[in-house]
């Protein structure tokens, strides 16, 4: 068959493709199984973070050329913003009695939730663009949802909602004030 280091290769590439396809399905017992955040676990979630930001370059590219390096750095930033906010909002300021989960566990789980992103690499023509970003976007919040309620044992999906929807409006203001903020620098060149 295969030698020992090959099965080894062919049993964590299954088990990659296990935590994608189940956060995909919104499968909520990918984040009660401890053996899916193990040692590899981190590994796992940065791998589909970066696919998820080359998915997002690909898509986007069929309308407006972008950097695909760029949007693997961006979010692999994007992974580490989502998880300070809600490790924040949901174990420091709204925690549950039984909130007891460390940064570790929530970057890895924000990291699974965004495997639906992955299918942002079938959106190669320009009219299935639009659409494929918006699904895959909102495949990703309710996938951030479930994550959030299951990983900080929350007993109420609204307020799992309601702690990713908050980091998701910091997020955007704190975007849209870093965007505003450099607008005065771009060469703007004046029509008089």
């Amino acid at each position: 068959m295969f030698p020992p280091i090959y099965q080894l290769d062919i049993f964590m590439f299954a088990q990659f493709l296990s935590i994608v396809f189940s956060s995909i399905k919104l499968d909520k017992n990918l984040y009660n199984d401890n053996k899916f955040f193990g040692e590899a676990g981190i590994y796992f979630s940065g791998l589909i973070m970066i696919l998820d930001g080359i998915a997002g370059a690909v898509a986007a590219n069929s309308i407006v050329k972008t950097s695909i390096g760029i949007s693997g750095l961006t979010a692999i930033l994007t992974w580490l913003v989502w998880t300070i906010f809600i490790y924040v909002i949901g174990v420091k300021l709204f925690s549950d009695k039984e909130t007891k989960v460390t940064f570790r566990k929530i970057l890895i789980a924000v990291g699974y939730a965004h495997a639906p992103g992955l299918i942002r690499f079938f959106a190669v023509t320009p009219e299935f663009v639009i659409p494929i970003i918006f699904l895959t976007q909102f495949w990703i919040f309710a996938s951030l949802i479930i994550a959030t309620k299951e990983i900080l044992n929350l007993k109420s999906s609204f307020k799992a909602f309601g702690i990713v929807f908050l980091s998701f409006l910091i997020i955007v203001f704190l975007s849209i004030s870093f965007v505003m903020s450099r607008i005065d620098t771009l060469p703007i060149s004046n029509i008089s």
